[in-house]
This record gives C-alpha cells, sequence and structure tokens, in this order.
C-alpha cells in the first residue's frame, strides 16, 4: 500500500495516483488502498467528511498522510494488523487543554451512562458516550481531554482525535456531529506542499463520488483563536469556519467581529470564506489587565441567514 500511495507525492506538486482509489468530485482529491478501506468501514463521510488533500509524505509526523476534513489518516507500515491505519491527535496537536475531572464528577463505577478514563481523568456521558461507543472507541476518538461543555452555543466534548457537538435542532439525521479539525489544522499550520491542489477526475475506471447540489438554508459557525493565552500586546489571529445544514463549506459569507476590551470595543471585517468555509483575521492585540479574559463575538451573514458565535483569548503577561 505504501509503494502506491507513495507514487503520488513524489513531487511538491500532487499527481493522479494508481490503485484501487475513489476519486471524490466535490473536493478534487483521491483517496487509495489502505486509506480507502479505512474510510469506507470505519465510518465514512459522516465520521472523517471529504478529502482535502492527496496522500503524502509529510516530513512533519515522518508518515505517510492524507488530510479529512475531519481527521489525518496515518500511515504505520510497522504497525500490527490492524492498526496499520492511525487517526492523528488532532486535538493535543491544536493545542487544546482542559483540567481534569472534579472527584464529584467521577461516577462510583462505569455504565450505559457515564465512563471515566483514568489514561486521561475524564468522563464521557450520555449522548456523547453511547456516540463514542457506536463509532469506533478509542480507535477513531481517543481518549477524552475534557469533560462536556457548553461552548459556542452547543455542547461539545473533547477527545484526542475528535471534538463532538451535540446538535439538538436537528430533526432527521444524527444529532451527534464532528468538528472539521482537519480544515482547522491546515488553515493554522499549512502544509508542507500543494498536497491540497485539485486534481482531475480519472478518465475512465476508478469510482469516483457524485457531487452534491444544496442551497444553505441554515448556518453553523466555529470560532477560535490562534492564541488562547496571550501577552498584552502582539498580534492575535481569529479562525472562523462556516457550513450550511449538510455540514458543506459556505463560500462566500460576510465575517465580522467585535473584540471587547475592558477600555472599549474594536470591530473588524474578515475576508468573506473561502471554498473551504474558512476566513481569518489578524488584529493588534489592544493594552489589557492581565487575566481578564477578552471575549469576541463573530457575526456571520449569507443571503438573508445570520448566524453568531464566540471566541475568547486571556491576556497574561
Amino acid at each position: 500500500m505504501a509503494a502506491v500511495l507513495l507514487s503520488s507525492v513524489s513531487a511538491t506538486y500532487p499527481q493522479a495516483p494508481t490503485g484501487n482509489c475513489r476519486y471524490f468530485v466535490e473536493t478534487g482529491h483521491y483517496v487509495c488502498d489502505e486509506f480507502l478501506k479505512f474510510y469506507e468501514t470505519r465510518g465514512g463521510l459522516e465520521i472523517f467528511g471529504y478529502p482535502l488533500t492527496e496522500a503524502f509524505d509529510d516530513p512533519i509526523h515522518g508518515l505517510l498522510v492524507q488530510y479529512f476534513q475531519r481527521a489525518r489518516m496515518e500511515w504505520h507500515p510497522h504497525n500490527p494488523e490492524p492498526y496499520k491505519v492511525q487517526l492523528g491527535l488532532l486535538v493535543d496537536e491544536l493545542g487544546y487543554r482542559f483540567p481534569p475531572a472534579r472527584p464529584e464528577q467521577i461516577p462510583a463505577f462505569n455504565s450505559s451512562l457515564h465512563h471515566y478514563f483514568p489514561e486521561t481523568n475524564h468522563v464521557v456521558s450520555y449522548a456523547f458516550l453511547n456516540y463514542f461507543r457506536e463509532k469506533g472507541g478509542l480507535d477513531i476518538f481517543g481518549y477524552p481531554r475534557s469533560e462536556f461543555m457548553y461552548e459556542n452555543g452547543y455542547i461539545v466534548q473533547y477527545f484526542q482525535r475528535a471534538r463532538m457537538e451535540w446538535h439538538p435542532e436537528v430533526i432527521s439525521g444524527p444529532q451527534m456531529r464532528l468538528t472539521n479539525l482537519g480544515e482547522i489544522y491546515i488553515e493554522r499550520f499549512g502544509l508542507p506542499g500543494d498536497y491540497d491542489k485539485p486534481l482531475p477526475p480519472p478518465r475512465s475506471g476508478a469510482p469516483y463520488a457524485v457531487a452534491q447540489e444544496s442551497t444553505a438554508t441554515a448556518l453553523y459557525v466555529s470560532a477560535s483563536v490562534r492564541y488562547v493565552i496571550t501577552g498584552r500586546q502582539g498580534i492575535q489571529t481569529v479562525f472562523v469556519y462556516v457550513t450550511d445544514q449538510q455540514h458543506q463549506p459556505v463560500q462566500g459569507a460576510a465575517v465580522r467581529m467585535t473584540v471587547h476590551y475592558q477600555s472599549g470595543d474594536q470591530r473588524y471585517e474578515f475576508e468573506p470564506t473561502n471554498a473551504s468555509g474558512f476566513t481569518r483575521r489578524s488584529f493588534d492585540i489592544a493594552m489589557s489587565s492581565p487575566g481578564r479574559k477578552v471575549v469576541i463575538d463573530v457575526t456571520v451573514t449569507y443571503g438573508n441567514l445570520t448566524a453568531t458565535t464566540q471566541t475568547f483569548f486571556l491576556p497574561w503577561w
């Protein structure tokens, strides 16, 4: 498998791969061989989203990898079966850290409602535990990195490999969704080459996904900052990601934010969201009192639709 996939990464620019592949017209990328088998048998679009890159030899991680909207697949040739394909620990690499569960949060015993993981000192409960167990457990999500919490308008929980979001407003379809951490990672850290460059579809042979046309009837917005803890001066960057009711990126959405300092508000406009639903805005941090949280309100407009969310950072030194 590695030899086949490496044929697509011999240069900085991706080339059409060979082997047992599937082409996704939605993003213009192929998924092949063992990565394709893992994709199709371990959750598909719901768990991984669409591919964002070709498979490539990543000099940072020293592995053959491929990025998807919600995950990074890694090829570990020396692992025993069935652990040669692993998912990257994106939550850990993005720097999300939370305190351990308080003693009163730890259940006396594990059950169908609660499970305590001493490996990371966190508890998974209720709908989050059901989804964790039904969709792949440790192999797909890793150990929990937080308790469930209220964040950006939703109840969420962080795991080593994923961030779950509970959407009780969804009437048809799964109410638990996964954050597009693969897109957030690429937007924040970039790639070592142009491996996200779309490729043309196969001329014949390999099957490919059929593009789905959709019209946005609802907006879902997530926002994050580059630095949760900062100095009282410096540069901060806010990342915004916008999707529609079908979890598809929304291109061309207008984004603005208000940064609330103790001394007064500052307002900024973003570039419209790109084809991946992303945009970002950097700004100079105004002098702030150490230890006083700075809240950022983000407003997104697309046609006659509007959605809001919040994020924050903490000036400290």
